[in-house]
């Protein structure tokens, strides 16, 4: 579709990559607004925007949730699957995730990602929507960075800096409604 084109091409004037997808969003957003008001079924025009639009969340959540909490979502790719007593090479070690889990522990509740997409998106609505999946998107990686706690010798130590997932899910309502 030209639009689409057009808008893909408009996005690259901005340096960064992360600013593309925001302008992308901010766009797909409003043409969705706007058909919906045009037309009482945007049918497939809308579908594609909305197909687009569900795209560049996916890819912003990501690099929001990189650029917040890189070391957790590092390890999480990189190591959580592995098994901390199979014998590997580089066994996962508590002093590995100690600095991960103590960190998540102090910020995850911070206002920084909050803040993030409410001035990068124009909709608030599809700032909050979002912003939900964001932190649908954080719980899941620290629910497999738990998960992985679970089968490395001596990590009870550190079940105090560990943020309960009830508490944390409790919060991801809170901050998204």
């Amino acid at each position: 579709m030209a639009i689409d084109g057009l808008l893909v091409n408009l996005a690259k004037l901005f340096q960064k990559p992360k600013s593309q997808t925001v302008f992308l969003i901010n766009n797909y957003d409003m043409t969705i607004t706007v058909l919906k008001e045009a037309v009482h079924e945007g049918g497939k025009i809308q579908m594609h925007f909305e197909e687009w639009l569900k795209s560049n969340t996916a890819i912003y959540v990501e690099k929001l949730l990189v650029e917040h909490f890189s070391d957790l979502i590092k390890f999480v790719k990189t190591r959580a699957s592995e098994d901390p007593v199979s014998g590997s090479e580089h066994p996962i070690t508590v002093t590995e995730v100690e600095p991960i889990v103590k960190d998540f522990g102090s910020r995850w509740k911070a206002e920084l990602m909050y803040n993030d997409v409410i001035t990068s998106l124009s909709n608030c609505l599809c700032g909050m929507e979002i912003l939900r999946a964001a932190l649908t998107q954080l719980l899941l990686y620290y629910t497999r960075i738990s998960d992985c706690m679970k089968r490395i010798t001596g990590a009870s130590t550190l079940n105090k800096d560990l943020v309960s997932i009830s508490c944390s899910m409790t919060s991801k309502n809170n901050e998204s409604t």
